[in-house]
């Protein structure tokens, strides 16, 4: 879920011992923060400053005939600057620290940064504020593609990310945010990743997520979150939203989940983390791991190899457990799953969890949108086909999926339009997310 966390929680305090100190011992050393923060540091993503504004400063720094390296081009930048990257394969890892600042590249298909699986992240950017990065490619780095930091205002658009060994595209701790237009496959965690954040401020819109662990992660990311009009497809598991406390701002909550198509998550093809632990929640399609209030409204579910929109809690590996409550799942299209199309996990009357006016096929418990509905009063016996807990405390079943070097490597994107002469456009607020004009896809 995180990099901080290296760990998936969807499982109960209540299997048996023998299997839980074990599992808490691994725990213990992957959740430990891989870097270390002063305990009262206040988060980034947790503050109340407005989103900033650059402004586009007409500068163009061109890569390479400027800057011979896109390093060198960041480093000469100014707020405000457009660091134009021409085709080609760079082998560099980029640090980005100067606020407002433009790095685009001239194709996206042909300019490309390349980790040579051994690199850490194509473009780290971290305490710079307004940094928007375009148009580009990054692959075969040991740890992420794309990565902001601690920032306002961050911006992620046209961007390809592929087969690196921890997350596509990523922003922790950070507010302001967009993803768009983007694609990220082949990470053994996510491919798309806010975490650390209340309010978020922050948007994923019209991407593509396919043959990762996940597809979308977010620990502890919410308050004017919006994942919205995109593509979760053969991944290990589609959407996933949850509450841990090895990272700041828990539990998770108020994210809307709409417009989304996701399907055939549980492919074998998938990148696979190295840890089966993540694969705990295999095959399903959008599930809520121990968050509150979250929204999941007008999806297209299908085809996921067990469970179409779970909503479960996280009850207490680590310290802290977290339940799962006052969850919405609306007006939603899901078909095609193997156990269960809706489900709650060990679902309680106060869980305030609800379900109305989706198409379905099965459901557990048995008749869920009567037993929990969004309206009215519950009717119903919520053991009655309920599924057991135990059915996924055990991943090592699981079909295994593939090492991330050697996931599918991506078709052609579509790159942005005018690259080579568009002006620069610093990243600050998202843009305004209309809900009325977000339908289910067909």
């Amino acid at each position: 879920m995180s990099a901080r966390t290296r760990a998936l929680t969807f499982a109960p305090a209540v299997v048996a011992p023998m299997l839980v100190v074990p599992m808490l011992v691994v725990l213990a050393l992957v959740l430990a923060p891989r870097v270390a923060v002063a305990a009262d540091a206040a988060p980034v993503g947790s503050g109340t400053a407005p989103a900033p504004k650059f402004a586009a400063s007409g500068r163009t720094i061109r890569v390479p005939s400027d800057a011979t390296t896109i390093q060198a081009g960041v480093d000469r930048a100014r707020p405000g600057d457009l660091v134009l990257i021409s085709p080609g394969v760079y082998h560099e890892a980029v640090s980005v620290t100067t606020k407002g600042i433009v790095l685009r590249g001239v194709d996206r298909n042909r300019t490309i940064l390349d980790g040579d699986f051994k690199r850490d992240n194509g473009i780290e950017v971290s305490d710079a504020d307004g940094v928007a990065i375009e148009n580009l490619t990054a692959r075969n780095y040991t740890e992420n593609g794309f990565y902001w930091e601690s920032v306002r205002g961050y911006r992620g658009s046209y961007l390809t990310a592929y087969r690196n060994g921890d997350y596509g595209i990523y922003a922790f701790d950070s507010q302001w945010g967009i993803f768009d237009h983007s694609y990220a496959s082949g990470s053994p965690d996510s491919g798309f990743y806010i975490g650390q954040c209340n309010p978020c401020h922050a948007v994923i819109t019209d991407v593509v997520s396919e043959y990762n662990e996940l597809g979308y992660s977010g620990t502890n990311a919410g308050g004017d979150l919006l994942i919205v009009r995109s593509v979760f497809r053969n991944n290990r598991a589609g959407v996933v939203p949850n509450s841990l406390d090895s990272e700041k701002l828990s539990p998770q909550g108020h994210a809307t989940i709409a417009g989304n198509l996701v399907v055939a998550n549980g492919s074998t093809k998938a990148a696979q983390a190295a840890h089966e632990f993540f694969d705990i929640v295999y095959g399903v399609g959008i599930v809520v791991v121990g968050g509150s209030d979250n929204e999941i409204i007008r999806n297209r579910v299908v085809g996921n190899a067990l469970i179409g929109i779970a909503i479960a809690p996280n009850p207490g590996l680590g310290a802290t457990s977290y339940p799962a409550t006052t969850n919405q799942v609306r007006d939603n299209f899901v078909s095609g799953s193997s156990l269960a199309d809706l489900a709650v996990v060990l679902a309680t009357p106060a869980d305030g969890n609800c379900f109305a006016g989706n198409q379905f096929a099965t459901s557990a418990p048995t008749h869920l949108e009567q037993l929990k509905p969004c309206e009215g009063v519950g009717v119903g016996d919520p053991n009655d086909g309920a599924l057991a807990i135990t059915r996924f405390i055990d991943p090592s079943t699981n079909p295994k999926g593939r090492v991330y070097k050697s996931t599918p490597i991506p078709r052609r994107q579509p790159n942005l339009a005018h690259a080579k002469t568009a002006k620069a456009r610093p990243a600050g607020a998202p843009p305004k997310i209309t809900m009325s004009a977000i339908t289910r896809p067909s």
